[in-house]
């Protein structure tokens, strides 16, 4: 059957396997730094505010949707903006959440600067703990990868999963530890298919 065949279904088995041996590596990294970084983030009086660059912007969209889903107020500011005037909107009681890999890109530590200059704390989510971010911030999130699924090994397709997912234990243990009950999830998420099975109104399917 040629490429298009069992070639193409064993490549694509392969990816998946590969992406989930990176995720499933991500529970034996954890330690007790895990608590100061929960502790952070539970205890900010502001937002938190997401950020990162390239693909990791893209990760940090989405931790931000899903943290103020949880009961967490938090929004995605852009590096590349906020060195031009956006990172006006950082004040002494957010927390800056800052997502790279490699903890060297130099718009990301510049906005960094500038967070703790306004009194803001600064947590990373990064790979190399003796990085530039590493050393700016107030709690580090070690997230290492086990490489990327692409033939070139450069293309985030893996270690932006693997982030993702550790953006996702954050969330659900903040939701746990504010008690954010599925009645407060219905208040901030009425719209689409979510919106209606949580409304009071609909009325319950059957089991």
């Amino acid at each position: 059957m040629g490429w298009f065949g069992e070639d193409l279904l064993d490549c694509a088995r392969a990816v998946l396997e590969r992406e989930a041996a990176a995720v499933r590596a991500l529970a034996g990294q954890l330690d007790a730094r895990l608590a100061e970084v929960v502790r952070l983030l539970c205890d900010c009086q502001g937002h938190i505010l997401v950020t990162g660059a390239g693909t990791s912007h893209a990760v940090a969209r989405r931790f931000a949707h899903l943290l103020s889903c949880c009961g967490t107020p938090a929004l995605c500011i852009s590096s590349a903006d906020a060195l031009h005037g956006g990172a006006g909107a950082i004040r002494d009681q957010d927390l800056l959440y800052v997502i790279s890999k490699g903890g060297r890109s130099a718009e990301v530590n510049q906005l960094v600067d500038i967070a703790k200059a306004r009194g803001a704390l600064v947590v990373a989510q990064t790979e190399d703990p003796t990085s530039p971010l590493a050393a700016k911030s107030d709690a580090v999130f070690l997230v290492r990868t086990l490489g990327e699924v692409d033939p070139y090994g450069m293309v985030a397709t893996g270690s932006s999963l693997v982030n993702a997912a550790a953006g996702d234990l954050l969330c659900v243990l903040l939701l746990e530890l504010r008690g954010y009950s599925k009645a407060a999830f219905g208040e901030t998420h009425p719209g689409g298919a979510v919106g209606e099975q949580l409304s009071p109104e609909t009325p319950s399917r059957p089991v």
